[in-house]
């Protein structure tokens, strides 16, 4: 896909998989948090604890990578509204097309990330 309206595309499909992720991992932390209320663990004591603890904190961790890559989907939607999508952060070339087609929220090109 090339061109604004394919990277529009590319982004609504990521965003709407995103969003379906967040939907499942928040409906896994409540399940987590409501098994744990009704077994009445104690974390700390019950050996079973330190599991539903890690679990717990492992879901959590997955919430938040992905709600920050939806926040990285929705500004690249608005750099694309702008006109401004595709364009390297750091120097202003131009993001390869390679690079934007297998990472479609890159805000740096290839030689300035390598850079990093």
């Amino acid at each position: 896909m090339t061109g604004p309206a394919g990277a529009y595309e590319q982004l609504a499909a990521e965003r709407a998989s995103v969003l379906e992720r967040l939907n499942g991992l928040e409906r896994e932390l409540r399940g987590i948090i409501e098994s744990a209320d009704t077994a009445g663990t104690d974390d700390e004591h019950d050996p079973e604890g330190a599991t539903i603890a890690f679990e717990r904190q492992h879901v959590a961790a997955l919430l938040d990578q992905a709600r920050e890559h939806l926040a990285q989907i929705d500004a690249a939607m608005r750099k694309l509204a702008e006109g401004s999508y595709g364009r390297c952060e750091r120097c202003g070339q131009d993001i390869g097309a390679a690079r934007l087609a297998a990472r479609p929220v890159a805000t740096t090109c290839m030689s300035c990330a390598s850079r990093r």
